[in-house]
């Protein structure tokens, strides 16, 4: 129950050096502490993987995006504390939850916003604001994480403390749009706690867009990745039509592009990773389907075409091959990239894992070169790991550009390579074939 009955805790505005906690630092949390503490919050960031944390401490980052110096600075000086023990949150202005949600079995599993919603209700205390930044379906602020905090703490959301939802827009690898300029949609679940979340990230970002609802705004991100990710197999679909028609997709597409309205250029790839396009537009997809009994058939199309291009892949490599007499058994294969996303180490999703299984169920020998994946991967133990050198280059039977990070030496590759599948279009040459 509210602390006082009779009296609603107005919002004072935004407090100087706050007392922040992020819960969860991966791609998203990390570069929201190191942005909190830059801008002169006291930060505290929660994880509870120890080898984060042991990293953290020694001023090491484990995201591209984060600059080693920069992490050992602030932890060095105290204006970020990483740390494994709830009782660090303790006396938080604003705690923002940036943890992940998964699916289980195809169902969305929330078990870690459960989780961290249940450790902050025993820090919480009345003024305070938390934010939900992890991806998920509309309600899920307002009906499964208010409950929680209420529960643990005997506060009401919205008038002893602060609640709303802010979703992430992280692009791991991209130099241009960035936490600072990429603008911060926020909402709150009343008008007090909209004011409060808006004015936190008004510290932090360079511009932010309210809107009326948290369900709103968890809907828009939903709206943003299942926008992506349609497109991204309309255009994968067409590619493979394209391959048995004769027609070389990337031309068409370079073609398209020049119209300077109704278009927007995107182009196929060996399927989708990381945690949005994968796992976000199943979550809405789960939720229409669970309140209203409709199927969205947009994203089940979408899903089935998205996760069976690492299949054609695979095949492509097979009928490169057959041509030349060849076979996928016994072959050795050179994968170049195996995260899912250029110049970044994420793995997570990424189409490379089933292009690797595949490959190796059919016998071949499989070699994977990626500067930017240095933690573990579900099939290390299916592929060595190489640097893509001329000799690795021209001892393969076949080499399959499945991410293109801007470190690869293209020509090279293309000068040493008897038979590229480039899944990107980054090369050139008379034995380079495109998706």
């Amino acid at each position: 129950m509210s602390t006082n009955e009779n009296e609603t805790h107005e919002y004072e505005g935004p407090v100087a050096g706050a007392r922040v906690v992020v819960v969860g630092l991966g791609y998203v949390g990390l570069p929201l502490a190191v942005r909190a503490a830059q801008v002169g919050h006291r930060v505290i960031g929660f994880d509870l993987d120890e080898n984060r944390v042991k990293s953290l401490c020694a001023g090491r980052s484990y995201i591209e995006d984060v600059p080693t110096d920069l992490v050992e600075r602030l932890v060095d000086s105290g204006e970020l504390m990483p740390t494994v023990h709830p009782r660090d949150l303790a006396g938080f202005d604003v705690a923002l939850i940036a943890v992940p949600t998964p699916l289980q079995e195809g169902l969305p599993d929330l078990g870690y916003v459960e989780s961290a919603a249940r450790t902050l209700a025993r820090y919480l205390r009345p003024g305070a604001t938390v934010v939900v930044e992890s991806t998920t379906y509309p309600g899920t602020t307002a009906d499964l994480v208010a409950p929680l905090l209420e529960e643990g703490s005997g506060l009401v959301p919205g008038e002893d403390f602060f609640l709303g939802y802010s979703p992430e827009r992280i692009d791991p690898g991209n130099p241009t749009w960035t936490l600072l300029n990429t603008p911060k949609i926020v909402a709150g679940v009343n008008e007090q706690s909209q004011k409060a979340v808006q004015a936190f990230y008004d510290t932090v970002v360079e511009t932010t867009i309210p809107v009326s609802s948290t369900q709103s705004a968890e809907l828009a991100k939903l709206l943003e990745n299942t926008f992506r990710h349609v497109n991204i197999a309309l255009v994968n679909e067409i590619a493979m039509f394209a391959d048995g028609l004769g027609i070389d997709v990337w031309e068409a597409i370079e073609a398209a592009s020049t119209k300077p309205y109704g278009f927007m250029r995107f182009t196929p790839g060996p399927g989708v990773g990381g945690h949005c396009l994968p796992i976000d537009p199943s979550y809405l997809s789960w939720h229409v389907e669970r309140k209203l009994g409709q199927s969205f058939r947009f994203v089940e199309l979408a899903n089935d075409i998205n996760e069976h291009m690492p299949d054609y892949v695979v095949r492509r490599v097979g009928q490169a091959l057959n041509r030349r007499r060849r076979s996928i058994n016994g072959s050795r294969i050179l994968l170049l990239g195996l995260s899912y996303k250029k110049n970044t180490g994420d793995a997570r999703e990424s189409p490379a894992v089933r292009v690797v299984t595949l490959l190796s169920s059919l016998g071949a020998e499989v070699r994977g070169a990626d500067p930017f994946v240095l933690e573990p991967t579900p099939v290390d133990d299916l592929v060595e790991r190489v640097e893509a050198t001329a000799e690795e280059v021209a001892a393969a039977t076949a080499v399959v550009l499945l991410t293109d990070h801007d470190g690869f030496d293209y020509d090279l590759i293309a000068r040493h390579a008897s038979l590229v599948i480039d899944c990107r279009h980054r090369m050139a040459g008379p034995l380079v074939e495109y998706l």
